[in-house]
């Protein structure tokens, strides 16, 4: 027992003098070996940690971008009514042959004075919405509302200018002078022919494109035309923490009006206007100047009659035409004055007398 205690002794100092050897070979790394493999391994870190990252899914109502776009014509349409009645006193007709610079000019000014200086237009404020530029959308380190990004660069911008303004004048310029021109008769020669197909060609293409963007568009709720699209030029709210305050008193108000109206234009055609009238003189203050003014005026029209007539049996003195279109719409006409049935009318003639005539 004692000769294997003592073997083993040997063995278990063996073991413990191998690990000691061991370390002593391998070599301390660098000082600065922890900092090359952080920066070798930051660009991955930053990958994966934005790996997960999406961006919010944000929807722009469909309905303020359309009213938006309304608004922004009806600005343009009471900018233009104002300017042309500065041009009201001037040669009949003269603006109408500049009509599409008018139109230019107006639009070009609101271009000026919004987009150009990374403003919205009156309508787009009104909605709460702004132009971005969906080019330069990243996903950012730290997202809060999804509406987050630059707006349109320059480039973007004269792009805008140019197609809104410039087409929109050019294409219509373009039209009114081939139809002034007759290109489409087939009497013309066969280049303005050519041209005249070639244009109702492009304008088929435009039209059939511009309602497949709007179909896009009210399925997605992105780029209401084709030039936001071929810009990249989205709508988005402009404070995504403004509530839109709807106030129902105009609202309310209009309802009222137009229900009165219509109820007025439904009753007054059942009125009798002689009858009302009637009704309503016991409580009129001028009862001496009507006693007056019988035998001086038609009690229909409230003229002097020209061809004066006698209303039989009461006498009362009408307008021949007043009387007698009175007398063929009611056969029950009572006069207007004392109400009482009238049932001849004969011609006034002062001293004498004439027949009855129904």
């Amino acid at each position: 027992m004692v000769i294997e205690s003592s073997a083993a002794a040997p063995a278990s100092s063996s073991s413990s003098s191998s690990p000691s050897t061991s370390t002593s070979h391998l070599s301390p790394p660098p000082e600065d070996a922890w900092t090359l493999a952080h920066q070798r391994l930051l660009p991955r870190w930053k990958s994966l940690s934005q790996s997960h990252l999406s961006p919010i899914p944000i929807s722009i109502s469909k309905v303020n971008q359309v009213d938006a776009a309304r608004l922004d014509i009806e600005m343009s349409a009471m900018l233009k009514e104002q300017l042309v009645k500065v041009f009201a006193l001037m040669k009949p007709g003269m603006l109408f042959q500049y009509e599409a610079e008018l139109d230019a000019f107006l639009a070009f000014l609101i271009w000026r004075f919004s987009i150009w200086v990374d403003k919205p237009t009156p309508g787009i404020a009104l909605m709460n919405l702004r132009y971005r530029d969906e080019r330069a959308m990243e996903i950012p380190g730290k997202v809060r509302t999804g509406l987050e990004g630059p707006g349109l660069t320059v480039a973007q911008k004269i792009w805008y200018c140019v197609a809104t303004v410039g087409g929109q004048y050019i294409w219509t310029r373009l039209q009114s002078f081939s139809a002034f021109r007759r290109w489409g008769d087939s009497e013309q020669r066969s280049l303005a022919r050519r041209a005249w197909l070639l244009i109702q060609r492009i304008e088929g293409i435009y039209k059939a494109a511009a309602f497949g963007n709007l179909l896009i568009f009210l399925y997605t709720g992105r780029y209401r035309n084709l030039v936001e699209r071929v810009l990249r030029a989205r709508l988005v709210y402009g404070s995504p923490n403004m509530n839109r305050a709807v106030s129902f008193e105009y609202m309310n108000r209009q309802l009222v009006w137009n229900e009165f109206s219509e109820m007025l234009l439904l009753l007054l055609p059942l009125l009798n206007s002689s009858s009302v009238r009637n009704f309503l003189r016991p409580f009129s203050k001028e009862k001496s100047s009507s006693s007056a003014e019988d035998d001086s005026a038609c009690p229909i029209c409230l003229a002097s009659p020209t061809i004066p007539f006698l209303a039989l049996p009461c006498q009362h003195r009408y307008c021949y035409y007043c009387l007698r279109t009175r007398c063929m719409a009611a056969q029950s006409f009572r006069c207007s004055r004392c109400s009482e049935p009238v049932v001849a009318m004969q011609r006034y003639v002062e001293g004498t007398s004439a027949n009855p005539k129904r």
